[in-house]
């Protein structure tokens, strides 16, 4: 894992003597990392609490973190740097060096990082689009055509020359059939990077996972949170309350919980959770040796995207809009209206009825399939990225509803909560946040400790929201599909499988 301790922390900070990390996935795993190679942290006692999650066959030691339903665990991840905004393009650069490094003791090496490249695509269209409110918002060609810029100064930086061998520009249809090597005319204009790649995201998870264990400074909980406890006069979080009606104190409480944190802590009109749904088929051993050469393919304009297949089993993939699941909940903490700021006594005013898009995955149904418009759409981009009769039409297996927690900018929120004192938030991940794994816990920690880098500390602060009933889309340019779909309505309209 890439590191820096180097630096100091902000003169005011003062490591708490109990921290409780809520949540073992990408960002709450990689900050227990983080602070337990800091001598600052050297005397507080780390907890980690997540859900119960089943077994898996890679954790037989430990069947529970991360959780099983967790979007960091699953077959494979991209790992790119081919990002619009070059602050992420530059942090995803360092997490690639890490991922890179071979040998057991490296996140990406003994196979669980695969540099195939990465061809990123989108169709013709302006590079700046207007949304449904009007706005004038980046578009999947002007995502691709920034993103091919920063792909390009990186390579300059890293050596790798102007004669695009490392990066190579593909401006028609003729090209991107050609570099895709599925023969797919996959979009108009794109580029292939061939310093990309993807992860088997489970097996990063767990190498990481034993490394935590392996300092012997954290303590890993079994447990389910109902909501996070308070000191309303004191206006602090002091713990969690667990479905079991246990409590857990600590004097610092960092909310990393992923797709489910907009349910514990109020998150309207900055975060929400997104179901994106992912189809797996078996192939072939000869379509495995042939598609498991092709690099990472995506469309920008449509989402959909592939990812090499591995073990005779393909991924296909829709990072777009995603479905909301609202529920009414009160579990959810808010900050009080001016008028009841007062009425301390009255806990249930912090924690008023609201609705929240809340995950539902193969935990709480094992029956649950795609919706059906989200299985036309993954149909629809496997046949424009391997256009193979014997591939196309191929029946799904298996799929999964992965739950992003999407914020409007696609930036992550890393900050302590404006009102709540000891809180912390480490969430916002909008699909994109694993191929950060490497270097992500160093950032939070740096956040935590109140010396993150300026252009990361603006682009991950808390938002101040006006309207909170606003729904929230991410329009970076990186997403594809109908925006506003609504989980329960489309599963009721679920026919025969496609």
């Amino acid at each position: 894992m890439a590191h820096d301790t180097s630096s100091s922390a902000s003169p005011s900070f003062t490591a708490p003597s109990t921290l409780l990390i809520i949540g073992s996935g990408v960002f709450g795993l990689s900050t227990a990392y983080a602070l337990t190679r800091r001598p600052e942290w050297q005397s507080t006692q780390i907890t980690v609490l997540d859900r119960a999650g089943g077994s898996a066959p890679s954790f037989p030691e430990n069947p529970v973190f991360p959780a099983r339903d967790a979007s960091s665990i699953d077959s494979s991840r991209i790992i790119r740097a081919d990002y619009a905004d070059p602050a992420y393009a530059a942090l995803a650069s360092a997490a690639q060096y890490a991922w890179r490094q071979p040998g057991p003791d490296s996140i990406g090496g003994e196979g669980r990082y695969t540099e195939t490249g990465f061809v990123l695509v989108a169709d013709d269209e302006p590079p700046r689009v207007r949304n449904a409110r009007g706005l004038e918002v980046k578009s999947g060609m002007g995502f691709a055509r920034d993103a091919y810029a920063n792909a390009l100064a990186h390579a300059r930086q890293a050596g790798r020359g102007d004669d695009g061998d490392w990066v190579q520009l593909l401006d028609n249809r003729a090209a991107i059939a050609k570099a895709t090597t599925t023969g797919a005319e996959l979009g108009d204009w794109g580029y292939l990077n061939r310093g990309s790649g993807w992860a088997n995201a489970e097996r990063a998870m767990a190498w990481l996972y034993e490394r935590v264990e392996g300092t012997g400074r954290v303590k890993f909980v079994r447990g389910t949170v109902d909501k996070l406890e308070i000191d309303a006069g004191q206006r602090k979080v002091v713990g969690a309350k667990l479905m079991n009606g246990q409590s857990m104190r600590a004097e610092l409480v960092v909310v990393a919980a992923g797709a489910w944190t907009p349910s514990l802590v109020d998150l309207r009109g900055q975060a929400v959770a997104t179901g994106q749904v992912l189809g797996y088929m078996d192939i072939t051993p000869e379509e495995q040796a042939r598609l498991g050469q092709a690099p990472v393919l995506m469309n920008l304009t449509s989402g959909t995207f592939l990812i090499p297949p591995s073990n005779n089993v393909l991924k296909v993939g829709l990072h777009g809009y995603g479905y909301q699941n609202p529920k009414k909940v009160t579990s959810c903490l808010t900050v009080p209206k001016p008028t009841s700021i007062s009425a301390f006594n009255d806990q249930e005013q912090f924690f008023p009825e609201i609705s929240v898009s809340q995950p539902l995955t193969h935990l709480d149904d094992p029956t649950l399939w795609m919706p059906a418009s989200g299985e036309r759409a993954l149909r629809k981009g496997l046949r424009a990225m391997v256009p193979w009769p014997s591939v196309a039409d191929r029946p799904f297996t298996a799929n999964r509803v992965c739950w992003y927690t999407d914020t409007p900018t696609g930036d992550f929120l890393v900050a302590y909560h404006p009102y709540w004192s000891g809180l912390f938030l480490a969430t916002g991940g909008s699909g994109h946040g694993f191929k950060f794994l490497p270097v992500l816990g160093e950032h939070i920690a740096d956040s935590i400790m109140g010396k993150c880098t300026p252009i990361l500390k603006d682009k991950w602060a808390w938002k101040e929201v006006t309207d909170v009933e606003r729904s929230i889309v991410t329009e970076d340019g990186s997403r594809g599909g109908q925006a506003g779909l609504i989980l329960q309505t489309e599963l009721r309209k679920n026919g025969p499988r496609i």
